[in-house]
């Protein structure tokens, strides 16, 4: 059986109403309360004539037949409201990346061709500089956020909206064709919509943890799951960041408790574990070590109740081994876990560290999750020394918005069998466990070896004096490109490249250590934690190799 989220959403918000589904600061919503929000919004969408238009088998894999929805926010109860909100009327909800500037949100709003758009107040402004030039975004919805801006010309206030509709359930014939939109982060080149089916986006990635493993053949499977209990979630990172909202949605879908920090703007390490004590939250989903060592720092500052806490995953990013083992020794019975994945494959297997044993680097791979061989051919079997692409099949998205050639290439139909290769490379190291290198866009070729920016990142953050670092690759006529480091040191320490480059080659082959390193008073990621490779390579090009 195929499943479509908004329905199976209302399974679970029937079977446990009375229970808390939102917790932000001291408000919460039961999931009877957003039930009935999210039928406010779907009607209000309904009624302004969107939703879907076209069935999914007279389209391609990067056409779209439904009306999409731009969700412009902080983290905040009306994002995943958005969300459900917008599946529940068949419109295509997708993640803005509220740090563009106004030529890249006109980009984003274009190539996605947004009908919708649901801001902050804060991003009036920018949303007034390009309203001109986006004809086809017909309506606005402004979030009141606090700051004091006044309503938008054209706009309507988020809560006006839904007070103006009916709370009843919406009558939309739902689909498990209908989209799940996600557009990718654009650190390494411009931001992708990616396209997936919500059944294989549920299956991909959003499967509640009662159920994960399984294969659900019906809707009452989700509502007796969601009756034992769900877990209580605090994703960490921004909503626009796919690892987040899966997370968020998962823990919807099973009928546990999505917890929001009070301060989504920044980083704060004070409220994040604050919020833990408050609310009792049992899991913590960061975005690696740009998020782990400010929260590991705090620690060892203030003692906070953190008894709840079982769980500290890491999507989107690997978490150090030093910062793993300093999670668990901290914290006792903590279980510490790397999900890899990406927006085009979903989840693709998990790292484990638990009772003082810290893997690193190897992952027990989904049961979809293989390794291609290098020119896509065929798959590389255990036993083999090869290096190869990873890649995901059965349920994997349908293509990029608007971009048949990147589809054709990113899931190529090999056999018969069509899969995902986002680009990461990886080495089989069993039946089920390979071993993750990197992605193959920041992999420097250097004298004849490839070197993943990702293993000497790792390598180099062993030293203590090292809050941060990201490699890139420089032109060198002796070895046609050489990695150099970009590290910012912790507050009041000092280090030189010798002593760093010592500690580094405990952990990876001397051929793979920089041949030079810029210091920086700090290195620059997305709010998602991801390193912005572009922002890299311009620090290293400021330097001349020797």
């Amino acid at each position: 059986m195929e499943f479509n989220l908004a329905d199976l959403f209302e399974a679970v918000a029937a079977e446990v109403p009375d229970r808390e589904c939102l917790a932000w600061g001291d408000r919460s919503w039961t999931y009877g309360e957003i039930d009935a929000r999210t039928n406010s919004l779907a009607n209000w969408l309904s009624a302004k004539g969107l939703g879907s238009h076209a069935p999914r088998s007279e389209l391609k894999g990067w056409e779209s037949g439904q009306d999409h929805v731009a969700l412009y926010l902080y983290n905040c109860n009306e994002y995943l409201e958005g969300m459900v909100g917008a599946f529940k009327a068949r419109c295509a909800p997708f993640n803005v990346n509220y740090r563009y500037v106004e030529e890249e949100l006109l980009y984003l709003l274009r190539d996605s061709g947004a009908r919708v758009v649901v801001f902050h107040s804060e991003f009036a402004d920018r949303i007034a500089a390009i309203r001109q030039e986006l004809p086809g975004l017909e309506h606005l919805l402004q979030v009141d956020d606090g700051t004091g801006t006044g309503l938008l010309p054209g706009a309507v206030w988020y809560e006006d909206a839904l007070a103006s509709s009916s709370p009843a359930p919406s009558t939309a014939g739902r689909s498990p064709d209908d989209l799940y939109i996600l557009y990718t982060g654009g650190t390494t080149g411009m931001p992708k919509g990616v396209l997936w089916r919500q059944n294989d986006i549920l299956f991909g990635a959003m499967m509640p943890a009662a159920l994960r493993g399984q294969t659900p053949d019906s809707p009452d499977r989700f509502v007796e799951a969601a009756r034992m209990g769900g877990l209580r979630t605090l994703p960490v990172p921004p909503f626009m960041h796919g690892a987040a909202h899966w997370v968020a949605l998962s823990t919807l879908l099973g009928g546990g408790t999505v917890v929001i920090q009070r301060e989504t703007r920044t980083l704060d390490p004070d409220d994040i574990w604050s919020t833990i004590a408050q609310h009792k939250a049992q899991v913590l989903l960061l975005v690696g070590d740009a998020f782990a060592r400010p929260l590991l720092d705090q620690l060892a500052e203030e003692e906070y109740d953190t008894s709840s806490l079982m769980i500290i995953a890491s999507g989107g990013a690997i978490l150090n081994e030093t910062l793993k083992r300093e999670f668990m020794d901290r914290l006792g019975n903590v279980m510490v876990l790397d999900a890899l994945g990406s927006s085009e494959a979903g989840v693709q297997g998990a790292s484990t560290s638990a009772g003082g044993n810290v893997v690193s680097g190897t992952f027990l791979r989904d049961e979809n999750a293989i390794i291609l061989n290098e020119d896509l051919t065929g798959i590389l079997e255990p036993g083999s020394d090869g290096i190869g692409w990873l890649a995901q099949r059965g349920h994997v998205p349908l293509g990029y918005l608007g971009d048949p050639a990147k589809s054709e290439a990113t899931y190529p139909v090999i056999d018969g069998v069509r899969y995902a290769v986002p680009g990461d490379r990886a080495r089989l190291v069993d039946e089920s466990t390979y071993e993750l290198l990197g992605r193959d866009s920041v992999t420097i070729n250097s004298g004849g070896e490839k070197i993943f920016a990702e293993e000497v990142e790792s390598a180099l953050k062993h030293h203590p004096n090292v809050f941060d670092a990201v490699v890139a690759g420089r032109p060198s006529e002796r070895w046609g490109s050489e990695v150099v480091a970009v590290v910012q040191l912790r507050d009041g320490t000092e280090i030189d490249e010798k002593e760093l480059s010592t500690e580094a080659a405990k952990h990876i082959a001397r051929y793979k250590l920089p041949k030079h390193y810029v210091f920086v008073d700090r290195v620059v990621r997305g709010p998602n934690g991801k390193a912005d490779y572009r922002w890299a390579r311009a620090q290293v090009e400021k330097t001349s190799s020797g």
